[in-house]
C-alpha cells in the first residue's frame, strides 16, 4: 500500500489489526498506535510477555488466528511471516478491508517526524539503535523509537516521545527498508546473509544502495569495503566512521578494561570527548562510533554522547547476563546468527577471562547451508562447543543439512540436540570460573532459563 493510499485510510480509521502482533516490532507499532488514539487489537499463534504488556494497555489481543478477529477493521497490518493463507488476510480481502505490510505501516509512521534515523546493516543495527536511544535520553530529545531490541531504559522496544526524532531499526530482509523514509541513514556493514530472499551479494548491495538514497545523508562505516562502495555512488552527504580507516568520526587512545574499551571520540579531527564502555569487544567500539557520528549531525551534543554510552549496558539478548547456575557459571545470552557475528561475540567474551562454553542454535537450513563451512569456523576462542538441533523458522529441511554435521565440522564440538540434554550436561560440568554463552535467534533462550530454574 502506498504511503498517500495509506494516509486517506487512516484519516478515517477506528480500530487497526495487527496479525503477528507479539513480534517484536509489530508489538511497538501497536502500542504506538494506540497512544495515537486508535482502537488496536491483534492476534498471535502463541501469547508472550510482549503480548501481555499489550493487554495491560487496553489493546484487545486474540490467542490463535481466527477470520472473526478482523471483522469490523478499518485497517489490518501483517508480518512478512504470515502468508496468504492466514484465515485473518482471507477475510480481509473477502470484506475489502485495507491490507498493509508492516513495513509500509512503519514507513506511514515515521513520515510526520522531522528527523528521521535508520540504522541499517547485517549485523549491529539493534545495538546502533539502542545506544542512539540512550544517547538521545540522555540529551533529554525525547526520541520515539522502534527498536529489534528490549532495552532497559524503554522498558521494551519503542518509546513514544516527541515528533522531532524518530529513531528505527531498518531491516534489510525481503528489502523491508525499502518502505522506509529516513532523513539519516546509518549503514553498519554489509555482509552476505538471508540467502532464501538475497540470491547474490551484488542484489543486497543493491538494495542498501536503494536505501540510502530516500536520506539526506548517509553515516557509513568505512571499516567496510561494501560500505565504501555504497558511498561512491551515493549523491547525499557522507558521514563516516571507522576504527582502522582515515574517517569523519574515529577512536583514539583506546584502553581496554576486563574487555571494555574507553577511548577519545575524534570528529573532524578534534577530539570530541572521552567515551567510556561497558559492554565488551571491539565491534562495540564500532557501533558506538556509528551511535555518536549519528547523534552529533542530529541534533545531540558530546555531551549527551558520553552520559548515553555511559549508561548503556546492552541492548536484550545482545550479550545479556542472565545470571550464575548454582555451581557458579555465568550465564550470557547473544543473538548472533551469522558467523560474523558469532566470532564477534565469543571473541569479545573470550576477553573476560573464562573458561568459554559456547551454546549454539543454528537459525534456518538456508543459513546454514550457505555458510556452513563459515559456522564450522568460527568457534576458535570457545573452550567447548554445543550445537543444538537448527532452528526451522519459516523453512523445510531441502538443503540436507544438519547440526550433527555441523559438529562433525567443527573442532572438538558436539550436537546434544534438545535443551533438556544439553542442561543435564551443563549442570554436570560446568561451575565456577565458566562463562555459558547462549547463541542463536531462535527459541535457545530458554535454555537460560532452564539452568537458572535448577
Amino acid at each position: 500500500m502506498r504511503r498517500d493510499e495509506l494516509n486517506t485510510v487512516m484519516k478515517n480509521a477506528v480500530r487497526i489489526h495487527f496479525v503477528g502482533i507479539g513480534g517484536i516490532s509489530m508489538s511497538s507499532l501497536a502500542a504506538i498506535t494506540r497512544e495515537q488514539g486508535y482502537e488496536v487489537s491483534g492476534s498471535d499463534r502463541v501469547m508472550s510477555k510482549l503480548t501481555e504488556r499489550l493487554q495491560k494497555s487496553g489493546i484487545t489481543v486474540h490467542e490463535g488466528h481466527n477470520a472473526q478477529w478482523v471483522q469490523g477493521a478499518s485497517l489490518v497490518v501483517y508480518t512478512a511471516a504470515v502468508h496468504g493463507d492466514n484465515p485473518e488476510l482471507a477475510e480481509a480481502e473477502r470484506l475489502g478491508i485495507p491490507l498493509c505490510t508492516r513495513a509500509a505501516y512503519l514507513g506511514w509512521l515515521m513520515s510526520g517526524y522531522r528527523e528521521r534515523i535508520g540504522v541499517a546493516g547485517t549485523h549491529g543495527k539493534s545495538t546502533v539503535t539502542s545506544m542512539l536511544t540512550e544517547i538521545y535520553l540522555a540529551g533529554e530529545l525525547n526520541p520515539t523509537v522502534v527498536s529489534g531490541a528490549e532495552l532497559r531504559e524503554m522498558g521494551g522496544a519503542y518509546h513514544i516521545g516527541g515528533e522531532d526524532y524518530f529513531l528505527f531499526e531498518a531491516c534489510e530482509y525481503c528489502d523491508s527498508f525499502l518502505s522506509f523514509c529516513p532523513t539519516t541513514a546509518v549503514v553498519t556493514n554489509v555482509d552476505y546473509d538471508h540467502a532464501d530472499y538475497f540470491k547474490t551479494m551484488d542484489q543486497l548491495i543493491a538494495s542498501f544502495r536503494r536505501y540510502i538514497g530516500y536520506a539526506e545523508r548517509a553515516v557509513l562505516n568505512f571499516d567496510d569495503p561494501e560500505s565504501v562502495l555504497l558511498a561512491e555512488t551515493y549523491d547525499g552527504e557522507v558521514i563516516s566512521y571507522a576504527l582502522d580507516h582515515e574517517a569523519d568520526y574515529t577512536a583514539k587512545n583506546l584502553t581496554w578494561e576486563r574487555g571494555c574499551a574507553s577511548f577519545d571520540l575524534v570528529g573532524k579531527g578534534s577530539v570530541l570527548c572521552r567515551l567510556r564502555l561497558s559492554v565488551p569487544g571491539k565491534h562495540n567500539v564500532l557501533d558506538a562510533l556509528a551511535a555518536s557520528a549519528a547523534a552529533l549531525t542530529c541534533g545531540a551534543t558530546p555531551e549527551a554522547v558520553v552520559k548515553g554510552l555511559a549508561a548503556f549496558g546492552g541492548a536484550k539478548r545482545r550479550f545479556e547476563y542472565m545470571g550464575k547456575t548454582e555451581a557458579g557459571a555465568l550465564i550470557f545470552n547473544d543473538y548472533a546468527h551469522h558467523p560474523s557475528e558469532l566470532r564477534a561475540t565469543l571473541s569479545a567474551a573470550k576477553a573476560l577471562g573464562y573458561r568459554l562454553v559456547a551454546v549454539f542454535q543454528p537459525h534456518t537450513y538456508s543459513r546454514t547451508a550457505t555458510f556452513f563451512e563459515d559456522f564450522a569456523a568460527s568457534f576458535g576462542d570457545a573452550d567447548e562447543v554445543i550445537f543444538a538441533d537448527i532452528y526451522a523458522a519459516r523453512e523445510e529441511n531441502v538443503y540436507g543439512v544438519t547440526s550433527a554435521l555441523l559438529a562433525d565440522k567443527t573442532p572438538g564440538a558436539v550436537c546434544l540436540h534438545d535443551r533438556r540434554t544439553i542442561a543435564d550436561h551443563l549442570l554436570a560440568t560446568s561451575g565456577e570460573g565458566d562463562l555459558i554463552l547462549i547463541l542463536g535467534a531462535g527459541d535457545i533462550l530458554k535454555l537460560g532459563e532452564l539452568l537458572l530454574s535448577e
